[in-house]
């Protein structure tokens, strides 16, 4: 599986790529919104982790633009800052999951495996 991962933290976004990487997974890191977007069709991703407080173009827009033009690619919201506010409304544009970035490597293994039996 390919997976586009999009954070403005470096070393969160690195640290994501090599867990899926280990996993058997394909990695692509993307820093910003506009970057994550380009990539997005560039490399055809199977599946995207997106944080959602970034600056310039934040993951909220990011998601809004996926959805356009992907409706039902998995969508998995990764944060650490995001308010409760921010959450319900990526849930209501359309997200797959939502994990917090303290439990994101406890986590990934669950993610990884609902996206596989959700298949492409």
């Amino acid at each position: 599986m390919k997976i586009l991962i999009v954070d403005d933290e470096i070393q969160v976004a690195n640290l994501l790529a090599e867990s899926v990487k280990i996993q058997g997974h394909e990695a692509i890191v993307a820093i910003n919104g506009a970057e994550g977007l380009a990539l997005l069709e560039q490399r055809c991703p199977d599946a995207v982790f997106l944080d959602l407080v970034m600056p310039e173009m934040n993951g909220i827009e990011v998601l809004r633009r996926i959805r356009a033009a992907h409706h039902s690619l998995p969508v998995i919201v990764i944060t650490g800052h995001a308010t409760s506010a921010q959450i319900e409304e990526a849930k209501r544009i359309g997200i797959t999951d939502c994990i917090q970035k303290p439990f994101v490597l406890k986590h990934l293994n669950d993610a990884l495996g609902s996206l596989k039996s959700q298949g492409p």
